[in-house]
């Protein structure tokens, strides 16, 4: 199955990168529904299981059907890159009735047993009602899930951003759509995401495509969003692999002795571009000791800067990738 995407320049010229904390949110709670497919999670999945014990995610996973549609005003395409969780949330809220309604019934056409019981004619007989309802679950969800844990998430989404946006510059977007998720192509003027949930075809016709990484959606890349939603696709960003592993677990004891710890410790940390605050939330250290030995050790050639947005991310130089990854360094 596969879902198909009609793109003209116009599209071409307003395509963006987005951040998205409620797609997190509801992308963290399809992982509660299926958790043995996420293996990579298993650290996290361990520090929230109590607490999401007293979540009610029920009503929740009642419409993120495994196969078929989901609600899109669960977690709509962001309208700018930066949008707060709580900016998100107010449009859940304040969703159109007959957009819900549309959605839901969408949902609840992959499950027949649900559209025909009480609680399905219930949810499309008060759409609003419904809406508000779910917001208020995935805002819980958000306070438990990942609000403690977004500095992290949200370092490593923008480092995603910031590498893909380079790449986008230096290799068109025809082979980055490649480089964002084997299940992406592109062939005249079209791009086809395989292993979909049905089949769909849009024709943008200039709205453009929002590009949205994604830490919980792996391995998936994710499309479908109906109007009125811009067009979007959510990809598996990069660098999941090592987001729940402790940076001083990696740290070799030699640099340790050669730099410090602290240094050591930061150096390591950046298998993905990152700013202080985000490292030091990583870390457990002060930001200022943080952006000291961020200074340090790009004087010593180590890392390099660069400003994305309201911050300056950092990441290793050649020399800092075969100081912290030795066995790397030596390959290469």
């Amino acid at each position: 199955m596969s879902f198909q995407l009609h793109l003209d320049g116009g599209d071409l010229l307003r395509c963006r990168f987005a951040l998205s904390p409620l797609g997190e949110t509801q992308a963290a709670v399809r992982v509660l529904a299926q958790p043995e497919r996420h293996g990579y999670h298993l650290p996290w999945l361990r520090l929230i299981r109590d607490a999401a014990d007293g979540l009610e995610l029920g009503p929740l996973w009642q419409l993120m059907a495994r196969r078929g549609h989901n609600p899109d005003f669960f977690s709509p395409p962001p309208p700018g890159p930066v949008t707060t969780f709580e900016e998100e949330i107010a449009g859940v809220r304040s969703v159109d009735p007959e957009v819900a309604r549309r959605d839901i019934a969408l949902s609840l056409a992959n499950r027949p047993e649900l559209l025909r019981s009480p609680t399905g004619q219930a949810m499309l007989a008060d759409p609003v009602g419904t809406a508000r309802y779910l917001a208020g679950l995935l805002e819980q969800a958000w306070r438990v899930l990942i609000e403690p844990h977004w500095p992290r998430l949200r370092a490593l989404l923008e480092a995603d951003i910031a590498y893909h946006s380079r790449r986008l510059a230096a290799v068109g977007f025809e082979r980055l759509l490649g480089e964002l998720s084997p299940q992406l192509s592109w062939s005249e003027s079209t791009l086809t995401i395989i292993g979909t949930r049905g089949r769909h075809t849009r024709v943008l016709g200039g709205q453009g495509l929002v590009l949205i990484p994604s830490v919980f959606c792996w391995p998936d890349a994710v499309s479908g969003f109906e109007p009125p939603w811009q067009p979007a696709i959510v990809y598996p960003a990069r660098g999941i692999g090592g987001l729940w592993t402790e940076p001083a677990d990696r740290t070799p004891q030699a640099l340790a002795r050669l730099l410090g710890r602290g240094r050591a410790d930061v150096l390591c940390a950046l298998d993905e571009p990152a700013g202080p605050s985000a490292l030091a939330h990583r870390l457990g250290l002060a930001v200022s000791s943080v952006s000291e030995h961020l200074s340090v050790l790009r004087a010593a050639g180590l890392l390099t800067s660069r400003r994305y947005g309201h911050q300056v991310l950092y990441e290793r130089t050649p020399l800092g990738i075969a100081l912290a990854v030795p066995e790397r360094g030596r390959a290469e």
